[in-house]
């Protein structure tokens, strides 16, 4: 774990804002969902904040128990740990690369919503926090796209 309070604004990091699903954009997004009939998957993203890749250079003193010489020795970060104030925003911006990646556009209503459509078939995401609910009018496609989330090493819980 990060010590949070020894980080200084500025100078540790620059930013730390993740976009959040609004409150009405998950109604909305439910009420959508019923009044279609689409399948409704929740999932849960396991360490979330561990898949952020880091942008700046971070180093955090070794752990208890572990001992080197010299005890000045400490630990160049290349992923995000918890504790991070920065950590939600790199995760979050990961899985956006992925969501564009796959082909999904984001939502300029809200940030935390990213479409995909194909032909007849749509896909809608939403993002809160470390959780995505997806639905969709395609149950095959739905499926596809767990997979290809899972294979990312997102690690979802589904």
């Amino acid at each position: 774990m990060v010590k949070r309070d020894h980080q200084l604004e500025r100078f540790d990091f620059t930013k730390t804002f993740s976009p959040v699903a609004n409150l009405s954009s998950v109604r909305t997004f439910l009420a959508v969902v019923v009044a279609r009939s689409w399948e409704l998957h929740q999932m849960d993203v396991h360490n979330a904040f561990l898949h952020g890749d880091l942008e700046e250079e971070v180093y955090m003193r070794l752990p208890p128990g572990f001992t080197s010489r010299p005890t000045t020795n400490v630990c160049k970060l290349p992923k995000s740990p918890y504790g991070l104030r920065q950590a939600p925003r790199l995760w979050f911006a990961k899985l956006s690369s992925t969501l564009t990646t796959y082909g999904f556009v984001r939502s300029y209503a809200d940030y935390s919503l990213f479409t995909y459509r194909k032909g007849m078939m749509f896909l809608a995401l939403l993002v809160y926090i470390d959780d995505v609910i997806l639905a969709g009018n395609d149950s095959l496609a739905c499926t596809e796209f767990k997979t290809y989330l899972n294979d990312t090493a997102f690690g979802l819980r589904i």
